[in-house]
């Protein structure tokens, strides 16, 4: 059983178990909630391979339900999201791509072949809508992960498309907001292996 499935099995049985609770009186445990937590951050990968299988508008919605709930200075909630999750749409992006970037060959590739991209604009006038849109990312990709799909983040894209005012009018982003973050969605067709973390990079204060 791969990494994601007993992940995606752990968090089922972790709301059966939160349900029953509840409905008996009993208290939750705590541990075994923050143990599916931590074990949903410290598996997820940074995917660049996907099965080309959509992702349903159910479990997208869901996804994007829990970037939203990302907290946000201020509550400004300083972000926009534009969905493309029908293959027409990302093979228009992605030819629009090309001709905006004929310099470059197949810029499009840069979405890893991703099934779903989610493009995520900051507030311009906001001096903290990048932070804002960093949290909303990673619970973003948190939530999916949980739910069996993988991400990517990405922001090799915005210059490509930045270069096309076609995408740019089809993404519809409100005035001075601005292309910040992409990721890509999708079910996953590798399985990477973690890469180390340098645990020199916090410090204790004393």
């Amino acid at each position: 059983m791969s990494i994601i499935w007993k992940n995606l099995s752990a968090l089922l049985l972790s709301c059966l178990f939160i349900g029953c609770a509840s409905q008996s009186g009993n208290t939750v445990d705590t541990n075994s909630k923050s143990e599916v937590v931590n074990d949903v951050i410290m598996t997820r990968r940074s995917i660049r391979s996907y099965k080309q299988v959509p992702v349903s508008r159910d479990t997208l919605k869901s996804i994007l339900d829990a970037g939203i709930n990302a907290p946000s200075g201020q509550n400004k909630q300083s972000w926009e999201i534009r969905v493309a999750d029908k293959p027409e749409t990302m093979q228009s992006i992605m030819d629009a791509m090309a001709l905006s970037n004929p310099d470059v060959i197949n810029p499009g590739s840069c979405f890893r072949g991703a099934p779903v991209m989610l493009f995520i604009a900051k507030d311009d006038g906001y001096p903290f809508s990048s932070i804002d849109c960093g949290l909303l990312s990673e619970n973003i990709m948190l939530s999916a992960w949980s739910m069996g799909v993988g991400s990517i983040c990405l922001g090799s894209p915005i210059s490509f498309i930045q270069n096309s005012p076609e995408l740019l009018e089809m993404l519809g982003f409100s005035e001075n907001y601005s292309l910040a973050i992409c990721i890509g969605l999708g079910y996953p067709d590798e399985k990477p292996e973690a890469k180390p973390r340098n645990k020199a990079k916090y410090t204790f204060l004393d």
